[in-house]
C-alpha cells in the first residue's frame, strides 16, 4: 500500500510505502506507485505513528461486564491505540504460569497487538511465572488498589531481583498507605478520596522505590504519577515516568461534575499539582502517557465514595485529547507522537513508534479540523461512560495495525492483534 501526501507529526510532507509483510518500507517526498499498488491520498491529514498505551486494564478474566478484550481492544483501535500493555490484576491475578496461560486465552479477540503484565502478591509463583514472555513485572503495587495486590517493602525488594535476574522491566503503582489520612474517613464527598489518599503517600512511595531500585541497580518506570514531586524524584533518579490524560487535565475542580465516577488511584489533586503535572508534561520531563484505563460500569461507580470501584476508562479517549490539546495549545503535535509513540516503544523496545522504514505499519490518520466534544454514547468501552465528557478531541479517521486499516467508519477488521514478546 501506498500512502501519500501525508504530513508527519514534525509538518514535513510525506508518502509512505508499507509492504506486504505489514512493515515500512520507504518515507520520501514522493514515490511513485508501482503497478496495482494500492493508493491511499491523505493530503491535508496528519499521520502518526498508533499510540503505545503501556497501562491499561481490560478486566478478563474475571471481570469481561467492565471490559473484555474485545471492547478495550476495539475502544483503543477507535482512539489511534494500536498497542495496549495489560496489567495483572485481573481474576485470577496473573502471578503465575498458569494464571498468565488463562489471560492469553482471552487475547484471541484482541483487535491491537498487546503484552501482559505480571503481578507480584504474596502468593506469585515466580518460577512458572518468569517462564512466560512478560512484558514486564508489574503493576507492582506498593498500595492496595482495585484486585488487593498491595506489598510491603521485603517483597518488592525480592520482586526487584527477580525481574533483575530475568531481565524483565519493572512497572511500580507507588503510594504509602500509611501516609493515607484516616480524619477524613467519617466524609460523604466525592473529594474526600482525594483528601484521604494524599499526595505525601505518593511522593514517599517513588521516593522509597526508586531508592531501592538504585540500591539494586535496577532501573523502573512509575506508573501514573499524579504529583509534580513525584515526577521530580524519579526523573532525578534516572527512572522514568507516566501521566494519565485525567491527572493531566483533570483536578479535584471536577468531583461536583464528576462524584464517585471521579475516584482512582492515585486520585485527583488539586488545581495547582494537575497544572504543574500538566506542565511537566509539557515540557518533555514527563517520558510517557499512558492512560490506566479501569473501566467500571455505572451501576458499580454510582456506589458512596467508600464503596465505589477506583479506575476510569481512558484508551480511547487519550491521544484524541492530546492532539485537541496541541492543535492551539502549549503541547506540540511532535511531543505527542514522542509521549505516545516513539518514547513507549523506545523504553520497551518495540519495533513500532516511528514513521520510518523497518518498523511496523502501526499508523493513525487525523483531519486536525475534525474537532468534536466527546460523548459516551460513541465510545466503543463496555462501561458507556467517560469522565471527558464534553471535552474536545480529534479522532482518527482510520487506524491501521500491522500495514492493514484496522478501523474505519465504525468498522472493525477481523480481531489481528498479537503478543509485542513472542
Amino acid at each position: 500500500m501506498l500512502i501519500t501526501n501525508a504530513t508527519l507529526a514534525d509538518g514535513r510532507r510525506r508518502d509512505v510505502r508499507v509492504d506486504e509483510a505489514g512493515r515500512i518500507s520507504a518515507v520520501e517526498p514522493r514515490i511513485d506507485p508501482a503497478g496495482g499498488e494500492p493508493v491511499r491520498n491523505v493530503a491535508g491529514k496528519l499521520l502518526l505513528p498508533g499510540m503505545i498505551d503501556a497501562h491499561v486494564h481490560f478486566r478478563q478474566p474475571g471481570a469481561a461486564h467492565k471490559e473484555s478484550w474485545k471492547t478495550g481492544s476495539r475502544s483503543a483501535l477507535a482512539g489511534g491505540v494500536t498497542t495496549v500493555v495489560d496489567q495483572p490484576n485481573t481474576d485470577p491475578p496473573t502471578i503465575s504460569g498458569p494464571a498468565f496461560e488463562q489471560k492469553v486465552a482471552c487475547t484471541t479477540d484482541s483487535h491491537v497487538d498487546f503484552g501482559l503484565n505480571g503481578g507480584v502478591t504474596d502468593d506469585w509463583d515466580p518460577e512458572s511465572l518468569f517462564e512466560k514472555p512478560l512484558f514486564a513485572l508489574g503493576e507492582v503495587f506498593l498500595a492496595d488498589s482495585t484486585g488487593n495486590m498491595g506489598i510491603d517493602t521485603d517483597l518488592f525488594e525480592v520482586a526487584l531481583k527477580r525481574a533483575s535476574a530475568n531481565d524483565v522491566p519493572v512497572t511500580v503503582h507507588a503510594e504509602d498507605g500509611s501516609l493515607f489520612d484516616d480524619s477524613v474517613t467519617d466524609r460523604t464527598d466525592a473529594d474526600a478520596w482525594s483528601a484521604y489518599r494524599t499526595p505525601a503517600a505518593e511522593v514517599a512511595a517513588i521516593e522509597r522505590a526508586c531508592s531501592l531500585a538504585t540500591d539494586h541497580d535496577k532501573s523502573i518506570h512509575i506508573a501514573h504519577t499524579s504529583t509534580p514531586d513525584g515526577i521530580d524524584i524519579a526523573t532525578t533518579a534516572g527512572m522514568t515516568c507516566e501521566v494519565t490524560p485525567h491527572h493531566m487535565l483533570l483536578s479535584r475542580d471536577d468531583y461536583p461534575r464528576l462524584g464517585t465516577h471521579g475516584r482512582m488511584n492515585p486520585p485527583l489533586r488539586s488545581k495547582e499539582h494537575q497544572q504543574a503535572v500538566f506542565d511537566r508534561v509539557c515540557d518533555g520531563t514527563v517520558d510517557i502517557v499512558a492512560t490506566d484505563h479501569a473501566p467500571h460500569t455505572r451501576a458499580e461507580k454510582d456506589g458512596s465514595i467508600w464503596e465505589a470501584p477506583s479506575g476510569v476508562p481512558g484508551v480511547e479517549t487519550a491521544l484524541p485529547l492530546l492532539l485537541a490539546v496541541a492543535k492551539d495549545g502549549p503541547l506540540s503535535i511532535p511531543a505527542v507522537r514522542d509521549l505516545t509513540a516513539r518514547t513507549p516503544a523506545e523504553l520497551f523496545s518495540l519495533e513500532k513508534g516511528r514513521i520510518e522504514p523497518g518498523y511496523e505499519a502501526d499508523l493513525a490518520c487525523f483531519d486536525l479540523d475534525a474537532v468534536e466534544p466527546i460523548r459516551a454514547e460513541s465510545l466503543h468501552t463496555n462501561c458507556e461512560w467517560t469522565p471527558f465528557e464534553g471535552m474536545d478531541a480529534i479522532f482518527p479517521e482510520w487506524t491501521m495495525l500491522g500495514g492493514t486499516i484496522a478501523f474505519q467508519d465504525d468498522e472493525f477488521e477481523t480481531p489481528g492483534g498479537t503478543n509485542v514478546r513472542l
